[in-house]
């Protein structure tokens, strides 16, 4: 093979130099060389397929959580809903499920995100805006009105006060006689993400830690089908990170989740099965599939060697993903069909266990109800006419991405053996690092998308003068009086004692080291709404206040 690939280069050199190539060199947008050919000895030799690679379903899943992978079950097709009041989201959530979707993922508003109420001054102008509006378990109610709960499975993108809408759910399931037991769905609970790269934080990291392990606890022994974590790299990469960092930041994460577990004496293999990840599928199609191949394999390896876990289900990186919401774009929007096609056929071929479509408007606005349906249709045309779901991990064995595979691997390794030297995520947070990392490459990407150097088709080249405006879906102004009366009526009706109790003992709890879960989910039963929840453990916690770096 080494004569014929010398002759192949030496008569390739040649006509190259009569018509070069597009660029005098190729990388990935983690800066990993694109070589022109790959071979045996660029990728992974026969006598390492046993250990770098394996076969689906086995230790270090390099190829799949699941022996049969699609052929079995397709992914959970979710698209992400809401947006103004929960009656509105609620009717988009009937009608995606009318269309085939399969599973739901619903969005907050700001003010529900940071925890204040709807009336509350800071809500102002911003109820509704980018989710649905939910101050209190009525809303919830309405939310999930004539939603099988038990069939469903649920995703709820909320991080600092996810407790207070977890136990929100759990009521609400409770007072239409759906045991917990049965209930299945994940809360994305991941506060490390929003110090690094998003910002709807709360409370100083300890205390927020704290309310992470004790969800983990409670849902153990009460909702043993509920993921109580979805561990974000979408974030990391959405605020300009590379793939690499995606996965490196993301790890570290979760490794400093399973440590603060451990530290509070929960068993590794009686939470690990249920943690969850969240990925972004982004536009560098081979590197989103070698990404996602990599981190799968490094998760199986930190679990088993740095963690001592023993069940399998501890060693399986199970992760949701959606495609890139930055890559997007307000001009040509039609485009965004195509960029967002290609970016899920790049998570199903990774083995993702569930998938988020973007609309083709959404760099605009919040999706209309036939951009959602388009996105969603999407994936069925993958699942159902494209037949990529046919055979399990279908690009394994390529020279390319094995070799691509690695690189990744060995890149985010550097950087998680870096922030193991600072003293972990929380210490590397604390000290900027993470956020210095992504600002860097986010600088970068946006130097070249400006000087040319990578190409955005319809913004930078390609472009057209006339563009039609697309229908843009609007929230009701009026909103934000709708919710403020809602409150107001509440707070009138609902039995005092009982309320101002529950708020009591959830503050002594939270200055002890009691399981807060019980005491939250006592507070909502009683109409405490998330602002009142979130201000008592303000009261005892503190805000957390950035350093400036």
């Amino acid at each position: 093979m080494r004569d014929d690939y010398e002759r192949w280069l030496d008569s390739t050199e040649a006509q190259v130099a009569k018509r070069p190539e597009r660029q005098t060199e190729f990388r990935t947008t983690s800066e990993i060389p694109v070589e022109r050919l790959y071979l045996p000895e660029h990728g992974v030799a026969d006598d390492e397929y046993a250990t770098k690679l394996g076969l689906p379903g086995e230790f270090p899943y390099t190829r799949g959580i699941q022996p049969t992978m699609y052929r079995t079950r397709f992914w959970t097709m979710r698209q992400y809903a809401g947006f103004g009041s929960a009656e509105e989201t609620n009717a988009r959530f009937r009608y995606l499920l009318e269309q085939g979707q399969t599973g739901l993922s619903t969005a907050f508003d700001l003010p529900t995100q940071i925890g204040y109420d709807a009336d509350h001054p800071f809500s102002k102008g911003e109820v509704g805006k980018v989710g649905v509006s939910i101050s209190s378990r009525l809303d919830m109610e309405l939310l999930l009105r004539d939603i099988p709960l038990a069939d469903v499975s649920t995703s709820m993108t909320i991080n600092a006060p996810a407790s207070v809408l977890l136990a929100m759910y759990l009521v609400v399931a409770e007072s239409t006689g759906v045991p917990w037991s049965k209930l299945s769905g994940t809360i994305q609970n991941d506060i490390l993400k929003e110090y690094v790269a998003r910002g709807t934080y709360i409370y100083p990291p300890k205390p927020s830690m704290r309310l992470i392990t004790d969800i983990f606890s409670y849902c153990a022994s009460e909702v043993p089908n509920w993921n109580t974590i979805s561990i974000s790299g979408y974030h990391i990469r959405e605020a300009g990170s590379t793939a690499v960092q995606e996965i490196a930041f993301t790890l570290s994460n979760a490794i400093a989740y399973v440590q603060a577990a451990l530290d509070k004496g929960l068993k590794i293999d009686d939470f690990a099965p249920r943690l969850s990840f969240f990925f972004n599928a982004h536009n560098d199609f081979f590197e989103e599939i070698a990404k996602f191949r990599a981190a799968r394999r490094m998760w199986a390896h930190i679990m088993k060697e740095r963690f001592g876990a023993k069940n399998p289900k501890s060693l399986q990186l199970r992760f949701h993903t959606q495609t890139g919401g930055s890559t997007l774009t307000a001009q040509q929007p039609d485009n965004n069909v195509v960029r967002v096609t290609v970016q899920a056929l790049a998570a199903v071929l990774g083995g993702t266990q569930s998938l988020h479509t973007n609309s083709r408007d959404e760099a605009l606005a919040l999706p209309t109800e036939s951009s959602a349906r388009i996105a969603l249709r999407t994936q069925q045309i993958l699942a159902y006419e494209n037949h990529v779901g046919d055979t399990v991990d279908p690009l394994g064995g390529s020279y390319f991405l094995e070799s691509l595979t690695s690189d990744l691997e060995a890149r985010a390794t550097q950087y998680i053996e870096h922030i193991d030297a600072l003293g972990g995520a929380v210490a590397a947070i604390e000290q900027g690092y993470m956020q210095k990392e992504i600002h860097h490459a986010a600088y970068r990407t946006q130097l070249e998308i400006e000087n040319g150097t990578q190409t955005v088709v319809g913004v930078n080249k390609f472009t057209s003068e006339e563009e039609e405006a697309p229908e843009i879906l609007r929230v009701n102004p009026e909103l934000g009086r709708i919710q403020t009366e809602r409150l107001a009526k509440l707070r009138g009706e609902r039995a005092v004692e009982p309320w101002r109790q529950s708020l009591d003992e959830l503050h002594r709890a939270a200055t002890a080291t009691d399981n807060l879960m019980p005491f939250i989910v006592q507070a909502v039963r009683n109409y405490a709404t998330v602002g009142e929840i979130c201000d008592t453990l303000r009261d005892v916690f503190g805000e957390y206040r950035p350093p400036l770096y």
